[in-house]
């Protein structure tokens, strides 16, 4: 049976800092409530009117009591500010080594797949030690992915990708919940974090047959849906677009530059038209009705294995070059050699 817990326990290298940060505010707090308290009761009892004519003297206030008690509270207020914005600008940038996982959330359950393909529904296995980014989005309604062992939660959005990233430092079992109502069946939408050592993550990885990796899937959608006949040839080449600046224009005609992370593809299959690679016509279909979540990530994982460019600059495409693969043959898997991009027009 479970003893009782006044905090949840902490399982993260997050969670120290916010237990810290917590305990000075929570202790900053309780300190002037207090002393308030204290003053209050004191100069009530000392300073109360003794007699109904009773007029009390005139007392000067000292400058350096003025100094003090503006000086002490701001001073106290900006450690809080920049305790806490470090505290959470820390939690918006992941390492680099950072392992990949996907999860959907839906009325009433978290599918969650693993970048070796595995996937689970209302259960995440992670390995102890090793960060680990979490990419998610809704199905349908707003919910929220909420980790109290670790401290983070994070809205997760219909039409939108967001993201959070924790380091697990105790093997053991831990609470999911959604911690945004979403409906009749918000209570049930819950799940177990299931942190282990790396070789038992290893060995639980291999204990059964896994799905297709997410980028093969992704290749094979390409293949289906017959983006490898456009793309490259007719559209912009995909090799090496993700992660660098590329030159659009919007709906109003208005140039702009913007980097290609996974909203920018997510919005360029869903409304093409939303921002087009200058120098570019807008041939190709909106694929809103086609594509469910899951393959969506599917297909942004693809993407993002053919970004192996050395070049940094501006991504423009290729209006008329050979196209990533000859068409009809299947683009590799991985990152393909990388050729400057030239918009020829």
């Amino acid at each position: 049976m479970d003893t009782f817990r006044l905090f949840p326990p902490q399982a993260s290298e997050q969670a120290l800092k916010v237990d810290h940060l917590f305990y000075f505010l929570c202790g900053v707090s309780a300190f002037f409530a207090l002393l308030i308290c204290a003053l209050v009761v004191t100069f009530a009892v000392k300073y109360r009117r003794r007699h109904p004519d009773e007029i009390p003297p005139k007392a000067p206030t000292p400058m350096s009591l003025e100094i003090a008690w503006t000086g002490i509270p701001l001073l106290i207020t900006v450690v809080m500010f920049v305790w806490g914005a470090e505290v959470f600008v820390s939690a918006q940038e992941p390492p680099a080594d950072t392992m990949q996982i996907f999860v959907v959330g839906k009325r009433w359950m978290w599918q969650i797949q693993h970048p070796e393909g595995r996937k689970e529904i209302n259960t995440l296995h992670v390995p102890v030690g090793r960060p680990v980014k979490l990419t998610l989005i809704s199905q349908d309604v707003i919910h929220d992915f909420g980790l109290p062992a670790f401290r983070i939660k994070k809205d997760v959005l219909p039409g939108a990708y967001t993201t959070e990233w924790f380091t697990a430092t105790k093997v053991g079992e831990y609470h999911l919940f959604c911690d945004q109502f979403c409906g009749a069946k918000h209570a049930e939408m819950v799940g177990t974090v299931v942190v282990c050592d790396p070789a038992q993550y290893a060995s639980w990885l291999a204990g059964t047959e896994s799905d297709t990796p997410p980028r093969v899937a992704g290749q094979k959608l390409f293949m289906q849906y017959g983006c490898v006949n456009c793309h490259g040839l007719y559209a912009p080449t995909l090799a090496g677009l993700y992660g660098r600046p590329v030159d659009v224009i919007d709906e109003q005609g208005k140039h702009r530059t913007v980097i290609a992370d996974e909203s920018y593809l997510r919005e360029s299959i869903l409304n093409p038209s939303a921002k087009l690679v200058a120098g570019f016509p807008n041939r190709m279909p909106s694929f809103r009705s086609s594509l469910s979540e899951e393959q969506l990530m599917q297909l942004l994982e693809y993407i993002k294995s053919l970004s192996g460019a050395a070049d940094t600059g501006p991504y423009r495409g290729n209006a008329a070059g050979p196209a990533t693969q000859p068409v009809g043959t299947p683009p590799p898997i991985g990152n393909p050699p990388f050729t400057p991009y030239r918009t020829n027009q």
